[in-house]
């Protein structure tokens, strides 16, 4: 058994922790009517006229073409369809060249939408994607998230990921249609094949978390390297391996109908995290 540390770096305390986890859930739910996941595939409701915002991609032409003017359709959304988060707690979470690790800050982030999503009424369940042992049952319990979150807070920083393997562990406990919401820097090949298929039933949700020291190494020319975590061998030019990886893995995500959003530590998310959710369906998002 490994020993678990603290993450460094981490400049929260446990009350400074609760206190943004809770400001951020805060913010990303003000102005939400409903659940603020809004899957695919929901109950048609109405059409009502266009506002600017409204995704394009709900526009329902044939009522707009009778009426002269754009419409969007509305879904009625079913009743307490649980979100279930996958958080990557392997080693490569913890690369950190800013005051907040990718595993840092995709736990504040995780937490923080769990705690919006429970307000309303959306049950949550936690999955970790390393080598611990973590799963929470889906449950509207504050006290719950918070716990699994600050037992999250400790790490083992040797922790190889399993992201693969415990979505494919999921899938089968699974009786109606969930939310998917994994947070992940996605260096498990095996873990994006079983997100797509668990895609073919759920509603899947990615966050893409990066660091800048990942973008690349400016001026490095051609260079071999090998992936601490996986083993593989690569040789690339500098921050062209970065951006092509980023752009395949996006591609191949959103081909098979899982929202993805890009996290950078060294950038702000709020807005970010707004705009995705608001416009999720289809839609990228990314802090740029």
């Amino acid at each position: 058994m490994h020993k678990t540390v603290q993450i460094n770096p981490d400049p929260l305390d446990s009350r400074q922790f609760d206190l943004v986890v809770r400001k951020l859930a805060d913010a990303l739910s003000y102005g939400q009517e409903a659940s603020i996941f809004h899957g695919a595939g929901l109950e048609y409701e109405q059409s009502r006229l266009y506002t600017p915002g409204d995704s394009t991609r709900f526009i329902d032409w044939k009522v707009s073409a009778r009426a002269g003017k754009l419409y969007v359709k509305e879904f009625e959304e079913p009743k307490r369809v649980p979100l279930y988060i996958l958080i990557d707690t392997s080693a490569s979470m913890c690369v950190s060249s800013t005051p907040l690790s990718k595993y840092g800050l995709g736990l504040q982030i995780a937490t923080a939408l769990a705690l919006a999503a429970q307000s309303k009424m959306t049950p949550v369940g936690i999955m970790g994607c390393g080598e611990r042992e973590l799963h929470v049952e889906p449950t509207l319990s504050r006290n719950v998230v918070m716990d699994w979150s600050h037992q999250l807070r400790h790490h083992n920083f040797v922790e190889t990921t399993s992201l693969g393997r415990r979505a494919r562990e999921l899938a089968p406990t699974l009786g109606q249609r969930n939310t998917i919401l994994v947070v992940s820097d996605f260096h498990d090949a095996d873990g994006i094949a079983a997100i797509r298929t668990l895609a073919q039933r759920h509603d899947c949700v990615a966050l893409h978390m990066l660091d800048p020291a990942e973008y690349g190494v400016s001026g490095a020319g051609i260079f071999r390297g090998r992936e601490a975590e996986t083993g593989r061998h690569f040789v690339a030019r500098g921050q062209v391996r970065h951006e092509t990886a980023t752009a395949e893995l996006q591609s191949e995500l959103t081909r098979f109908r899982v929202d993805y959003c890009r996290i950078q530590t060294d950038k702000p998310i709020l807005a970010t995290l707004r705009h995705f959710l608001k416009h999720r369906g289809g839609l990228t998002s990314g802090a740029r």
